[in-house]
């Protein structure tokens, strides 16, 4: 049994690239006098450059291994394979995160040392205290809302609240590699199937618990920065200007991102979070009146090259040779 009320943030890095958003989001954390640890899981391969690279940080690195997955589930969800049959038309996603290595947060259910745990995607930055979370059940996550209200229908991962369980992580791999299953969102599509009650999803915690990027400037009313408690940089990625180089698409959203580009430097580098990075997002969007325009007539036109293949249904068998003949 785990000791009474013990609790720990994670966070997983699943490769070297995600190691400067583990530091930034150890340090952001840090900054809000929390007094429970952060458990920062790290593939076994990536534990000795880990503790070179985050060993001043505030956290506790602990190496895992991978989940014991078959070959064909391995197969289906390869970023290839899963970009063939549901491509990501409303992002961009940097080439060096890899879909497969999302399911590395299920083992967040076998720390069972802890009573509750609080799960913190690596890209995420904790801009004020937290701590109320481990006061809401278990599952418990919030919206995928970046683009509109339609996506309260979705979970989004990067923030959610656990409790630890043996029995409930075998039955998680149960389910997770049952033949010819498929997630097309990797863990999210799996939590939302696992934890559903009445067709519903496990839908508990307020937006701003895990406030997306893109809602800056798609939804700009919804960003209220004193209700704002932690921003997560679900796309392109804050230390890698690279990532907003991919195409035409995601330089202009580096120009309409700029401010929280550079909230997420501030947080990685300054000792406190000034008030002046908090900018309003209306009155900074009015000048990027063309650009946005821009960007939503991109989102709205299909692409000629890649055109949307229907999804399988969730847990369903995938017939590779159909989808090719498509």
């Amino acid at each position: 049994m785990p000791e009474k009320g013990r609790r720990a943030y994670v966070t997983l890095c699943a490769n070297a690239d995600f190691l400067p958003g583990a530091r930034c989001l150890a340090r952001s954390l840090a900054r809000t006098a929390s007094p429970w640890p952060l458990v920062c899981i790290v593939p076994a391969e990536l534990e000795a450059v880990a503790r070179i690279e985050l060993g001043k940080e505030r956290l506790e690195i602990l190496p895992i291994q991978p989940l014991a997955l078959s070959p064909q589930f391995v197969a289906r969800h390869a970023n290839g394979a899963i970009e063939s049959v549901t491509p990501m038309a409303r992002g961009s996603k940097p080439v060096f995160h890899s879909r497969l290595l999302n399911f590395l947060k299920l083992r967040a259910w076998e720390f069972i040392e802890f009573e509750k745990i609080v799960f913190l995607d690596a890209d995420t930055v904790v801009i004020r205290n937290i701590d109320c979370l481990f006061e809401y059940p278990g599952f418990s996550a919030a919206p995928n809302l970046y683009e509109s209200l339609v996506d309260f229908h979705r979970i989004n991962s990067g923030v959610m609240v656990l409790e630890p369980c043996r029995q409930t992580f075998s039955k998680m791999l149960s389910k997770l590699d049952a033949p010819g299953a498929y997630w097309p969102r990797t863990d999210q599509t799996f939590l939302e199937s696992f934890f559903k009650r009445n067709d519903m999803p496990p839908l508990g915690l307020p937006y701003y618990f895990n406030t997306l990027q893109y809602l800056w400037f798609n939804l700009p009313d919804l960003w209220h920065w004193p209700t704002v408690h932690v921003v997560h940089y679900q796309f392109e990625k804050p230390w890698d200007e690279s990532t907003f180089e991919v195409s035409e698409k995601s330089r202009i959203r580096r120009r309409l991102l700029a401010p929280l580009v550079d909230l997420w430097h501030a947080a990685d580098t300054e000792s406190s979070l000034k008030s002046s990075l908090m900018r309003d997002s209306r009155t900074y969007l009015k000048d990027f009146r063309s650009e946005l325009c821009a960007l939503r007539a991109m989102d709205t036109s299909p692409s000629p090259l890649r055109p949307r293949i229907a999804p399988p249904s969730v847990g369903r068998r995938l017939n590779f040779r159909s989808l090719a003949a498509q």
